[in-house]
């Protein structure tokens, strides 16, 4: 195997441990000015969203009260929004800090097999409402992430949830929008930037699992506690 030097090519970058040294320490500079933002933004808008607390509870409310009774979470949502979706249901299913029974949640944006046949036949803005129509029970709730509010096809679920007496959840960027007008429930996360409000999206997600995990897990110790006292 012939080895080439970079050196000879000037159209091959070098590698990172021969950088100079003074461009390695812009890149140092570059990240540290990057926190010190990021830092400001997020201080910020963990001030604006305390003011919004009440949203937030109602929030963890309303998906407590669908998964004490029985029923479930759908979760739909695009790009980095699927992801969240897919993270969130995946702590709902498993678990986020103490061991306890799984609760009944499920990624509208997983099964590519369906979401494909949906969107080849339907159009790609039926592709959760479909679902909603298939899988959703009264008494179920719906979280919708889109960071503008406006995702065509997450908006169809939520109209499709309303048809089956669904409960919608949004979460959503800072501008007005449709989904959140749509919404029983909306938390609209207090910055207009895309990537600060999926990292906000991304810390109500964990909020949200905390209490839920919280109260369904001391109810079940509650529960087994006065099983074990009765006479």
């Amino acid at each position: 195997m012939i080895q080439q030097d970079a050196r000879t090519h000037p159209h091959i970058a070098p590698s990172p441990s021969r950088q100079p040294g003074r461009q390695q320490s812009a890149y140092r500079v570059a990240v540290i000015a990057a926190l010190s933002e990021r830092r400001t933004v997020m201080n910020a808008a963990y001030t604006q969203l305390e003011v919004r607390a009440d949203a937030l509870a109602q929030a963890a409310a309303c998906i407590l009260s669908a998964l004490r009774l029985g029923h479930k979470a759908l979760i739909a949502g695009n790009g980095g929004s699927a992801a969240e979706a897919q993270h969130l249901a995946g702590e709902l299913v498993g678990r986020f800090q103490r061991e306890r029974a799984p609760y009944a949640a499920l990624a509208l944006t997983t099964d590519t097999a369906i979401l494909t046949a949906i969107a080849n036949d339907y159009g790609y803005e039926e592709v959760f409402a479909r679902q909603v129509r298939a899988l959703a029970q009264p008494g179920d709730v719906f979280i919708g992430l889109s960071t503008s509010g406006a995702s065509p096809n997450v908006l169809r679920a939520a109209r499709a949830c309303h048809e089956r007496g669904v409960a919608v959840i949004a979460i959503t960027g800072e501008r007005p929008n449709a989904l959140a007008r749509m919404a029983d429930i909306a938390l609209r996360m207090p910055t207009l930037a895309t990537a600060a409000t999926q990292e906000l999206h991304l810390a109500m997600i964990h909020i949200l699992c905390d209490i839920v995990e919280t109260e369904l897990a001391e109810s079940a110790e509650d529960a087994a506690d006065a099983e074990v006292a009765r006479p």
